[in-house]
């Protein structure tokens, strides 16, 4: 299918002066995992260079590079994201818990750059409406603007990244009326298939299920996003 897609480019009578590079590895930079213990203790936990190889600084004896998240930083002095002395950019790092009153209910992230808070919400809200967690993550997503350094869009349209007047992705298994009735409403609205459903994340999720009255044992339930390589592992 990527060999196909990539020929389409070639054109024996014509030169073609708009060819980008490729992506074949589908390779991520960022790195989600969430555990949970017998005590019923959690950890949400992510990690992410932003863009390639990051600031490609890599500490003294260390086999890690560091991230460039600055990147994320606005020059415009009056820009809410402005570059200040002792001030954090703008980021989508967000490893995620809910609870239920005083209690843990969830501990779950979904990395991909502007798609993670749309991705936490989405897949929060598939879980309160009774999915379990593994059919939440499967379920498919729709991403508002998709650009990113390293994804596979036109580079015009990775500029626009968390512009909220961007087009918006429906990954296949949403039915494509919905897309061609938001086109119909003036939405630049657009189907996502095949590799470039990577702009739809990929996350992770632990649920606290309940707490058996006879052993006083947490049960766990645990899901794995089918569009990466991870996994749900119990440890007994």
């Amino acid at each position: 299918e990527y060999l196909a897609k990539r020929a389409q480019l070639f054109d024996p009578r014509r030169a073609n002066p708009e060819i980008y590079h490729g992506y074949p590895a589908q390779s991520s930079d960022t790195v989600y995992f969430c555990a949970t213990d017998v005590d019923g203790n959690a950890c949400s936990f992510i990690q992410s260079n932003y863009a390639g190889f990051g600031t490609g600084a890599i500490p003294k004896g260390c086999g890690f590079t560091l991230q460039n998240r600055g990147a994320g930083f606005a020059l415009d002095p009056a820009h809410p994201n402005a570059l200040k002395p002792g001030k954090r950019p703008y980021h989508t790092i967000i490893p995620a818990m809910a609870t239920r009153g005083d209690e843990l209910f969830l501990t779950y992230g979904v990395m991909g750059g502007f798609m993670q808070p749309q991705g936490h919400v989405q897949v929060l809200l598939n879980i309160l409406r009774g999915y379990t967690v593994q059919a939440a993550l499967d379920a498919p997503r729709f991403c508002i603007s998709a650009g990113l350094p390293d994804n596979e869009v036109p580079k015009g349209e990775a500029m626009k990244a968390g512009d909220i007047n961007a087009e918006v992705y429906f990954e296949e298994g949403i039915d494509e009326e919905v897309v061609t009735t938001l086109k119909g409403m003036g939405h630049d609205a657009r189907a996502a298939a095949g590799f470039q459903r990577a702009i739809m994340g990929r996350g992770q999720v632990i649920q606290k299920v309940a707490v058996d009255a006879r052993s006083g044992r947490t049960v766990w339930a645990a899901g794995s996003d089918p569009r990466a390589d991870g996994h749900a592992v119990a440890q007994i």
